[in-house]
């Protein structure tokens, strides 16, 4: 439990790797339990978001559409089907809670409902800290639907909701930041591919095709294609603006949509991905709104669109059915997936190499795994991970001048990646004459990465062979420090005791 709550993975998501361990506690290592845990989070999220909705609009059949849109849409699927995406469904259910209180608080306040809405954020923040945006979304709902944005309590009871947004926001960074995870892209760049994946996203709200696990991020951006998505982006907020009075829902779901993405649009790019499905878990309700209330009006205003109206909502639920259907076949494993990806994009680096590096685990697939690693070389020809990966399966298969000419290529291109100059060292240590050559490898390894506990123990092997018994002795010790192993220890007891 204290290591759920330190930094996992550049996040400090508690709740979340609490909800994990919880799951392993009582159902073990089987993936039924914890793919069960995440459809039945996701269906929680969709009742209370139908609760929040019924209970602040008193709109039953729009408030059931958003759910049902939310429930069965085919970018929700990535956040379900994938386990680690529990932060998604579980941060959702919080946040969905929370806004029902919320509810709760604005027809009768007391400090109590003030508090339990409170609480459910902090909990919420401990799952995903993407709800940093919670009381932004508060302040739209003071907008519409309960009208009492102009109340000076209505403005002041949301300070400290912002205060803990902060506080999350900035240890967020500071963690994501210190973790590698924040990459060094120009701002000019993240900036363009955010507005244009602002519009990437409505399109694929309203037309889900193509959908798959990795987005690259693209090679360059247009400048034409960001200043036409910050003109409609723009246009879009203006009319919002303009009709709030008289269509309220629109500039609620709108600015919903626009806001809650903040975290996760790539102003700040954090992982190599151009934009993901599962960063529209919540964003999406905004879009379902407009759309729901927009159709409730049309059939308002004009009767006899009613019948027309039911039946594109029939129509939108049952094609959200069955593409969400098939989109999640394409989550049944890792091959089905990447291929999934390769037959959109095969130009796709991390995808390519991400195969690769699956199909190497099994006999028999080696010379498949390095077609696709060939690939993504075509792709990054600067990637030292798919020479280190080629290299291994020749050494695997005992084609050492091959696996040493990949391994050369790696350091070429990445100097201190520790495992080339560990699988150089296993090929030198082959050779009687090249022992020496071997001991620099396992040290340049060891260099790059200290806590190596594989090369710490093979170079203890090798310095022994070489009769340096008292540095070998002092690796031993090393890996066992950081990895202990009885067969090692067998080994620096038999070489303390002068035993041979």
């Amino acid at each position: 439990m204290r290591y759920a709550f330190t930094v996992v993975d550049a996040n400090w998501i508690p709740l979340t790797i609490l909800s994990h361990m919880a799951v392993c506690q009582f159902f073990g290592m089987a993936s039924a339990a914890p793919h069960w845990v995440n459809v039945v989070l996701h269906a929680l999220s969709a009742l209370l978001l139908f609760s929040f909705l019924r209970r602040a609009t008193r709109a039953l059949w729009p408030s059931a559409f958003v759910a049902f849109v939310f429930a069965l849409h085919p970018m929700h699927v990535e956040s379900v089907a994938w386990v680690t995406e529990r932060k998604d469904v579980l941060s959702a259910c919080f946040f969905f809670l929370a806004l029902y209180l919320y509810c709760r608080y604005v027809e009768s306040p007391s400090r109590l409902r003030y508090a339990l809405v409170l609480v459910s954020f902090c909990l919420g923040l401990m799952a995903k800290p993407m709800l940093v945006t919670f009381p932004f979304v508060l302040l739209l709902l003071d907008i519409w639907p309960f009208r009492r944005l102009s109340k000076r309590r209505a403005l002041l009871e949301k300070l400290p909701f912002f205060a803990l947004s902060l506080a999350s926001a900035i240890l967020t960074y500071y963690v994501q930041r210190s973790d590698g995870a924040v990459r060094a892209i120009p701002f000019a760049v993240s900036f363009r591919n955010a507005l244009v994946s602002y519009l990437t996203y409505i399109r694929q709200t309203f037309w889900p095709e193509g959908l798959i696990a990795y987005y690259p991020y693209p090679k360059s951006i247009a400048v034409w294609q960001a200043a036409a998505a910050t003109v409609i982006l723009l246009g879009v907020s203006a009319l919002a603006i303009l009709v709030w009075r008289t269509r309220p829902y629109i500039a609620t779901g709108w600015f919903w949509y626009l806001g809650t993405l903040v975290p996760v649009i790539g102003f700040v790019q954090v992982g190599a991905q151009s934009h993901a499905d599962r960063y529209m878990y919540i964003p999406l309700t905004g879009l379902s709104v407009i759309l729901a209330w927009g159709a409730a009006d049309l059939a308002a205003k004009w009767p006899r669109a009613r019948n027309a109206v039911a039946v594109a909502a029939v129509l939108i639920c049952l094609a959200s059915m069955g593409v969400a259907s098939a989109q999640a076949q394409y989550w049944r494993n890792t091959e089905t997936l990447y291929k999934r990806a390769l037959a959109v994009n095969p130009d796709n680096f991390f995808v390519q190499y991400g195969l690769g590096d699956y199909l190497l685990q099994f006999p028999g697939r080696g010379a498949e795994a390095v077609t696709h690693f060939e690939a993504a070389l075509r792709i990054n020809p600067h990637s030292a991970n798919s020479h280190n990966s080629i290299g291994g399966y020749f050494l695997q298969n005992a084609r050492y001048p091959e696996a040493e000419e990949q391994f050369q290529a790696a350091l070429r291109v990445q100097p201190d990646l520790a495992a080339a100059h560990f699988n150089l060292a296993q090929i030198y240590a082959r050779h009687p004459d090249r022992l020496l050559d071997a001991v620099a490898q396992y040290q340049a390894a060891l260099r790059a990465q200290p806590d190596f506990e594989h090369a710490e123990r093979n170079l203890g092997i090798l310095l022994l062979r070489l009769g340096r018994t008292q540095e070998a002795i002092a690796h031993f010790d090393a890996a066992q420090r950081i990895a202990p192993d009885p067969e090692v220890a067998d080994i620096l007891n038999a070489l303390r005791s002068g035993a041979p």
